[in-house]
């Protein structure tokens, strides 16, 4: 199959290893990876921060670049999650091209929606010996709705030990620009979240989401807790091999 990879913003200047990692993975199941060059930002920071005129270019941009492809994925529910629920929204004002967002947006999907409902894998073939824990991100859990599919694939990873996060489904605290504009609120439910987490004893604590992982990454390393957090892509990249 020709998938069409989505890096995300985020993915693409801070953590390349994920969209390295989904590259990785899908070739090494047999697919051609293919990167639109003229892809930019979906706009969903500038639609969340209530700037909708200013997404209208980036979603219009973000159509011209994909529509030709007709399976497209993304490390990241979060911009999944805007692609699906937003643009057609924010286009609203142009038929035209709300039609063509939302053909776009079908054809568009979290890895592990990829993985688990469109290539019909739950086994990927990964080997990683670590102890870990699963946070499931606000919008892949509330907007796509992926269910237990990442553990679903995190259970067939050899040699990991999965371990439950007490009150997994409590937001970390991120949410873009809310954890600079309720800083306090936001570093209170991060403090919730890395306590969680710190009680399964897991090495890795992993998500789809690169942002959620930023924030919670950030709170564990600067208590020096020994921790990690790694995207779900790379773990299910890695083999014996690597």
């Amino acid at each position: 199959m020709r998938i069409a990879l989505f890096v995300t913003c985020l993915a693409d200047t801070m953590f390349p290893a994920a969209a390295k990692a989904t590259v990785q993975l899908l070739e090494r199941l047999g697919h051609e990876v293919v990167f639109p060059e003229s892809q930019t930002c979906c706009g969903q920071m500038h639609i969340n921060t209530g700037y909708q005129s200013e997404a209208l270019p980036l979603v219009r941009r973000h159509v011209k670049a994909f529509e030709p492809y007709d399976v497209i994925v993304a490390p990241s529910g979060s911009c999944v999650g805007s692609v699906r629920h937003q643009h057609a929204m924010v286009a609203a004002g142009d038929a035209g091209l709300a039609a063509r967002a939302t053909e776009v947006a079908s054809r568009t999907y979290e890895l592990s929606e990829l993985l688990v409902d469109v290539l019909g894998v739950d086994d990927v073939g990964a080997y990683y010996p670590h102890r870990v824990t699963y946070h499931p991100t606000c919008h892949s859990l509330r907007l796509l709705r992926v269910g237990d599919k990442p553990l679903r694939l995190l259970r067939n990873v050899r040699g990991l030990t999965l371990v439950d996060l007490p009150e997994a489904e409590q937001c970390c605290g991120f949410g873009g620009t809310f954890s600079v504009k309720n800083a306090d609120t936001s570093t209170a439910m991060l403090a919730d979240k890395m306590r969680h987490v710190l009680d399964t004893g897991a090495d890795v604590c992993t998500a789809g989401d690169v942002s959620c992982l930023m924030h919670i990454g950030g709170g564990l390393s600067r208590l020096r807790t020994g921790t990690r957090t790694v995207h779900l892509a790379e773990i299910l990249a890695s083999t014996e091999a690597s």
